[in-house]
């Protein structure tokens, strides 16, 4: 089981603005958030977490040099995107390649 998750951003507001919408639909918001004062060589560096009521499960952490990217998945639990889960083939090419669904980029 998870217990959290972190990422890196060189922009935090822009990141943070993208993943307030993006979780929100979700049902993650911002559980909490933080200014590393004990951090000497960062003291302004900024972090959130977001997640279910009381839950800090995904964290995003202000970085001044670019990072490692990272991949997430999280869990929407529709029909929509059960069905596709469903209808996902393994290729050659990638893990699965998942059918569009109506509204689906």
């Amino acid at each position: 089981m998870i217990d959290h998750l972190s990422t890196y951003a060189t922009d935090y507001a822009a990141t943070r603005s993208f993943y307030e919408v993006a979780l929100g639909a979700l049902g993650y918001h911002v559980q909490m958030e933080l200014t590393a004062e004990w951090n000497e060589d960062f003291p302004t560096q900024r972090m959130c977490a977001f997640g279910p009521a009381g839950r800090p499960v995904f964290w995003i952490i202000e970085t001044r040099e670019p990072a490692t990217p990272r991949h997430f998945a999280f869990r929407a639990e529709s029909r929509l995107i059960q069905t596709a889960r469903e209808n996902a083939k393994p290729t050659s090419t990638s893990l699965y390649e998942i059918p569009r669904v109506a509204g689906s980029r």
